[in-house]
């Protein structure tokens, strides 16, 4: 009997060949594609890993050039199903023209469900199918689900399935409409999507709101009080004043003694944070520098590997079937095991529980101990956020008091309160979330009045949007799931249309949602695609049809794209205009019209307005962040840019690559080969190293530290000849031969 398992990739079907066969199964390959087989009894199995979605939707050939008279009927136009990896479907096709039995163990969810139901369609499969379910890689888990299949849910696929759809539509006609109207099509498209457009809306929405902001003045009376060597701030009970409080600070402005009316302590406790859900774990992951689109890849390969449980979760309660206790044993040989024996050793484990409980999947949870040093870099902290989050979660509460004062000066009163923690509790072990401490010594009846102040402030804008913040956003209004908030920031990234950690939005982004809000085009309303995401959860629920919720988007879409092309002229100049802001570096050598500067995901280039009539154009960098200054080069005048990379600093370079101002930048020294130039390259990866200028004939380089200022000192190492250079991170130098390898650097000669 040939029993086939379909696993979503590569390394979790691994996995699952090794626990469903104690080790003992046969890794092969046909076709360039990996599998793993094993046998137990009569039963021969065959496990294959996918890559996600083996297939894609798109439009028929006969719509591949863009036109806009084709868009009303590319609503309507019925989409086709390709093949992404075709050696991948070959062999399953292959695989599955004999089996028995075929077994769907991809991620469950939405997306794994019909990646499930794809690889059986495009196999053409019409055999048996059973569904293994399961929320972590773990033996038990795997051995469960298997021991324990279900079937395939249709309803999970047809949400997923509409989804993709409706995406497809909806991406497809907005991004044609609005790259036409302005010229911008092909490699430099202007992207507009059904969730992408709303969310870009709020960022620029707030950035409205900043920009209008008219501060409004306002006054403080504070008081410094100290007792013994404690010195603490107290606040009039009146803060803030509308207007100029002069007279009761005349009052009191000299006093030097202040009354003790009250003195109160009050404990409470504070309850331990939530298990993880996939929204609040992006959130957490901001504060360790970590966007949220590269947390999640992070979460799903510490998943994949059995390190974590499934981090696609909206479960804010550990199920019963959980054993905590059990668990927690697992990490007792562990850098965590100090945490866990104190956690195991309470009277009571009672895990804190959050609002939303589902029974998809648990809270997202440590599964698999590490051992010291085994995972690196940002994969280690993602797994020490989880980590600790559960050990958090299964802690006692915390213990704090609020010291309240009361303090009279000449009947004027001032608060103050003082913070302590008095036991930790949780938040021994995260130390992510934190109470701010704040000390008011012991009190008698008088005390001291150090000084009194009367500030004037003034009211502030409202914030930007970080990461955490818009993700929690979005989750509020219903945009997007907890599976692709992530990505669509990360393409409002990718796009050009935002910028920064607190979230400003470019010119572009600016542009083309006040385009759309100043023309009353409802696709930048979240209310539309909140009322879709409504519709889909209704499929995945059975109340409602794939198909009548696809054709309803298309009534809405077609409705939208009237609109906009009512005021096509109106939208087309706005967003040109806005576009030639946003480019415009400079004017061209060869006729005097203005430089653009362009991006995609390929290139980066300047190229004169005129192109192709003018040919000027220079290809940049490939990696950093690139950034027009507005000033020109002092060697051949022309613009120069702005390169900021990550660690490295800020690199201000000539458009031209082989202006001599660049290769006096990049210098460093002589090559100790060929006497050639060593100068500063960059990798495709993004990495950068020195490399010889007579390359490919002289095949000299050597590797660079990858943070810090690199600093050429024209000296050669006495004992290699390479140059010597200087590593500058902060206030911190260190003299170093460029050759890392070299006697000069095992000696320590240029700390």
């Amino acid at each position: 009997m040939k029993i086939v398992i379909i696993a979503e990739k590569y390394s979790v079907a691994e996995r699952i060949a090794y626990f469903l066969s104690k080790g003992s199964y046969k890794k092969q390959s046909k076709k360039g594609v990996i599998y793993f087989t094993f046998d137990n009894g009569d039963k021969n199995y065959l496990v294959i890993g996918l890559k996600g979605h083996i297939v894609e939707l798109d439009y028929p050939e006969k719509y591949k050039k863009w036109k806009k008279e084709d868009l009303e009927e590319l609503i309507n136009a019925k989409p086709v199903i390709l093949e992404k990896f075709k050696s991948l479907v070959s062999f399953l096709r292959e695989s599955l023209r004999d089996a028995d039995e075929v077994i769907i163990a991809t991620d469950y969810d939405r997306e794994g469900e019909l990646i499930g139901r794809e690889a059986l369609r495009i196999s053409n499969y019409r055999g048996k199918v059973k569904r293994a379910k399961f929320s972590a890689v773990t033996p038990e888990e795997i051995l469960n689900a298997f021991n324990n299949p279900t079937e395939l849910n249709e309803n999970l696929a047809d949400s997923a399935e509409s989804r993709q759809h409706i995406d497809l539509v909806w991406g497809a006609v907005l991004t044609r409409f609005f790259s036409l109207i302005t010229s911008q099509s092909y490699k430099n498209f202007l992207s507009v999507g059904r969730v992408q457009s709303p969310t870009l809306a709020l960022i620029v929405d707030r950035e409205k709101e900043i920009q209008s902001f008219k501060p409004e003045k306002y006054w403080e009376i504070e008081a410094e009080f100290k007792e013994g060597k404690i010195n603490f701030i107290g606040g009039h009970e009146k803060n803030p004043f509308k207007d100029k409080p002069e007279s009761i600070y005349n009052k009191i402005k000299d006093e030097k003694v202040g009354r003790v009316l009250e003195n109160r302590e009050v404990e409470y406790g504070i309850r331990p944070p939530p298990p993880f859900n996939t929204t609040e774990f992006l959130r957490e992951s901001t504060k360790l520098g970590i966007s949220v689109a590269r947390a999640m890849n992070i979460a799903e390969d510490l998943y994949s590997h059995g390190y974590i449980s499934y981090p696609r979760t909206d479960n804010t309660v550990y199920p019963k079937s959980l054993h905590i206790k059990s668990l927690l044993e697992r990490f007792l040989d562990s850098p965590y095991s100090n945490d866990v024996k104190e956690i195991l050793s309470q009277d009571v484990i009672r895990p804190s529980r959050g609002k939303v409980e589902t029974t998809d999947h648990p809270p997202i949870y440590p599964v698999r101990p590490i051992k010291k040093d085994e995972l690196k870099g940002d994969y280690f902290k993602v797994y020490d956020l989880v980590m600790r989050r559960f050990l958090a979660t299964l802690a006692k509460e915390a213990k704090v008091i609020n010291n309240d004062v009361k303090i009279s000066i000449k009947d004027e009163i001032f608060l103050s309160r003082g913070t302590k923690i008095t036991y930790e509790g949780w938040m021994k072990y995260y130390p992510f979330l934190r109470i701010r401490e704040k000390e008011i010594p012991e009190l008698k009846e008088y005390v001291n009045v150090k000084s009194i102040d009367l500030l004037e402030k003034e009211t502030k804008p409202p914030e930007r949007y970080t990461q955490a913040s818009l993700i929690k956003e979005m989750e509020r209004l219903n945009l997007g799931t907890k599976s692709t908030r992530h990505e669509i920031i990360e393409k409002l990234y990718e796009r050009n249309y935002i910028e920064g950690h607190a979230i400003k939005p470019t010119p572009i982004g600016m542009a083309i949602v006040d385009a759309m809000e100043n023309n009353n085009v409802d696709a930048v309303r979240p209310d539309m695609t909140a009322k879709l995401e409504i519709d889909m959860n209704g499929i995945e629920q059975g109340l409602l049809k794939k198909e009548k919720v696809i054709e309803e988007s298309k009534e809405m879409l077609k409705k939208v794209l009237k609109e906009l092309s009512s005021k096509e002229e109106k939208i087309s100049e706005f967003i040109k205009s806005a576009l030639n802001e946003y480019r415009e570096m400079g004017k061209c050598p060869k006729c005097g019209a203005p430089l653009h500067l362009y991006k995609n995901r390929n290139y980066r280039y300047v190229q004169c307005s005129r192109y192709p009539e003018c040919d000027f154009r220079y290809y940049l960098p490939k990696t950093g962040k690139v950034e027009i200054t507005n000033e020109n080069c002092p060697v051949c005048g022309l613009p120069l840019i702005k390169i900021v990379r990550k660690g490295q600093g800020v690199e201000i370079k000539c458009i031209d690559p082989k202006c001599d101002y660049n290769k006096k930048k990049d210098f460093i020294g002589e090559c100790p080969a060929d006497g050639g130039d060593l100068v500063i390259r960059q990798s495709r990866g993004g990495k950068r190293f020195v490399g010889c200028t007579n390359y490919p004939k002289c095949k000299v380089t050597y590797p660079l530290p990858q943070k810090g200022e690199i600093i050429s000192t024209l000296e050669k190492c006495p004992y290699c000849g390479a140059p010597i250079i200087i590593i500058k991170n902060g206030k911190n130098e260190k003299k170093a031969c460029l050759n890392p390898d070299c006697e000069y650097n095992k000696k320590g000669l240029g700390k």
